[in-house]
């Protein structure tokens, strides 16, 4: 493949809403063309769908050379299957029945869409149905994280762990936090070394069922998925003491070892949350002693470590301030030595410490519980950028955000749930929200909110978009970005700006990568305010736009252009004609309801 550069400047001119450009307005040009190559492609394939295949894979993620075991239904016996990695078709085959096999190449860490389709004519594919699939070595590479928060008797009952998982393979959830499957937060395991209990209490009083967590660990790994067990870094009961912790490694909101700090929990509950200084030797000892019995008999792939955020001004045993955040790095730093074959996630609740915890090289990626102090889109911009820029550009980003937070007994939000995470995904992050429902609060296992079956189908889409597109989406730094510069003429119907975003327009987001040009064109056309949280569920569906014709500034030749959307053919790609002249391209963008990303190589 030929590696193309391009100016820095990108310049977006002209669009005009729902014209058909056969017979549409020609866009003015009040700027001074560039020099630049003549030419372009005048013919393409074009694509049209009729997504009627639902489509599944054996796994979530897969390791280079591995098998990918494919099932379909309704598969028609004249339609074919394309695999394509970032816009190239790597194979194609005829199909052969419902279920086929495909080796992954061997190459690591690629994403790839499978596009089943039907050529309509020589010039048109119908797309029938499209997944993606993760080609990996290991997790860390694409995190796609979910959770699980109920492990009552019901979950036992025949099936129902296995549909949970199910759903969560077919959205490449390649990990899994277990929500509040403990016993005591300073006693994580409902047993002990010898003997693991049948049933037990959690924090709220609800039974916890050790065959139901072991049944989930055994549906996950036949996914390949990880199983992280969730705890605090820092929290005790009010009986530790009965089980060998010491008052000297708690904290203080006072200097004289006065109102130990504590997070209070409702009446009926087990007990409130007392908190001990994390970077207190002797407590990441116990808890490490604690957290042998834990997988001793449990599987678990490793620790997801929560904290409560910024606490103030505290105190240790001998008077001294503690410093949290650096309690965190040494309790990172302690987990990791004391089990180096078992992976770490730590939550940077409103990004504490986050610079502190991400610099101790120990966690798999970047996790951020973000909340009203960081509800604004561009603050997840901001968040991704330091995350990348404090990992010295090694890890990826997972955002907790809870969406519809002051709704209840309703379902999502559609538009609110997918403009959120059209934002993340394109900038590069993903979101925690999928488990065993969908993710409305902190308390996981809070199910107010339901998702739809219309939502559940768009969410689908937009997990195998971003699965097949990774490579494009979180393949590159912030290193890679691409300052671009927006035009266009007052006259026009659409507002055009770069990122971050404004309400009335639509928004561009820009990387160079793999000798490509990406750009992502973001719909913020009917949004009245730019928070993420669509707080009420009130967000109104897009105002959409449909083949626009546009102009971009490049230097050198281009050679192919293409969009792709999972708003629109289940995330297949579309190639698209073009003229190079005068040191621009012009060509038609098919549609943008939340978001299209256009590559130009």
């Amino acid at each position: 493949m030929k590696r193309l550069f391009y100016s820095i400047a990108v310049m977006v001119l002209a669009l005009s809403c729902g014209k058909d450009p056969q017979g549409g307005e020609t866009p003015g040009d009040n700027t001074t063309p560039g020099t630049g190559e003549n030419g372009g492609i005048t013919e393409v394939v074009t694509i049209q769908s009729n997504i009627s295949i639902d489509l599944k894979t054996d796994k979530a993620i897969y390791k280079p050379g591995e098998t990918v075991r494919f099932t379909a239904d309704n598969m028609p016996s004249d339609a074919k299957i394309r695999y394509r990695c970032m816009g190239e078709t790597v194979h194609e085959q005829d199909a052969a029945g419902n279920e086929w096999t495909w080796t992954t190449p061997s190459a690591d860490g690629r994403g790839y869409m499978v596009e089943i389709y039907r050529e309509k004519d020589e010039k048109t594919d119908l797309i029938l149905g499209t997944i993606g699939v993760d080609v990996s070595s290991d997790w860390s590479m694409f995190p796609r994280y979910g959770f699980v928060g109920d492990f009552g008797k019901n979950k036992l009952a025949e099936g129902v762990i296995e549909a949970e998982m199910e759903f969560l393979n077919r959205c490449h959830i390649n990990g899994v936090q277990f929500y509040d499957w403990h016993n005591k937060h300073h006693w994580p395991l409902g047993g002990t070394m010898d003997k693991l209990d049948e049933v037990y209490k959690d924090i709220a009083n609800r039974d916890v069922y050790n065959a139901a967590v072991k049944k989930y660990i055994d549906v996950q790994h036949s996914y390949g998925m990880k199983a992280m067990f969730y705890n605090l870094a820092f929290g005790i009961l009010d009986d530790a003491k009965a089980d060998g912790v010491k008052e000297e490694w708690n904290i203080y909101k006072q200097s004289n070892r006065g109102d130990q700090d504590a997070h209070t929990l409702p009446a009926g509950w087990k007990s409130s949350i007392y908190l001990v200084d994390p970077g207190n030797a002797e407590w990441q000892a116990y808890i490490v002693e604690r957290n042998k019995e834990v997988y001793h008999h449990l599987d678990f792939d490793g620790f997801h470590i929560d904290q409560l955020g910024s606490r103030g001004t505290r105190y240790d045993w001998n008077s001294r301030q503690v410093d949290l955040p650096s309690g965190y790095a040494s309790f990172i730093n302690a987990m990791k030595k004391a089990h180096p074959d078992k992976r770490l996630v730590f939550n940077a609740v409103s990004s504490y410490g986050a610079n502190k915890i991400v610099g101790t090289g120990n966690v798999d990626f970047c996790y951020n519980e973000v909340w009203g102090s960081e509800a604004q889109f561009k603050d997840l911009y901001t968040i991704i950028k330091s995350n990348d820029l404090n990992s010295n550009h090694s890890l990826k980003s997972i955002f907790a955000a809870y969406m519809n937070y002051e709704c209840s007994n309703r379902e999502f939000n559609i538009p609110g749930v997918l403009l959120t995470d059209a934002v993340m995904f394109a900038l590069g992050g993903a979101h925690l929200e999928l488990g065993d429902h969908m993710l409305c609060r902190e308390y996981f296992p809070n199910q107010d909110v339901k998702m739809s079956s219309a939502l559940k189908t768009s969410i689908v889409r937009y997990y195998d978009f971003m699965t097949a597109y990774e490579n494009l989406l979180r393949g590159a730094s912030s290193k890679a970005e691409v300052q671009v510069e927006v035009i266009s003429e007052a006259t026009r119907k659409i507002s055009f700006n770069n990122w971050p975003p404004k309400e009335g327009g639509v928004t561009t987001y820009a990387k160079k990568t793999e000798g490509k040009t990406v750009i992502h064109f973001l719909n913020f056309r009917s949004v009245d305010n730019l928070s993420w949280r669509d707080l009420k569920g009130t967000r109104p569906a897009p105002s959409k736009v449909m083949k626009s014709p546009v102009k971009i500034k490049v230097n050198g030749k281009v050679n192919r252009i293409w969009s792709a959307s999972p708003d629109q053919h289940a995330g297949a790609l579309q190639e698209l004609a073009f003229t190079q002249e005068g040191g621009y391209i012009s060509f038609v963008l098919p549609s943008l309801e939340y978001w299209t990303m256009l590559v130009i190589e």
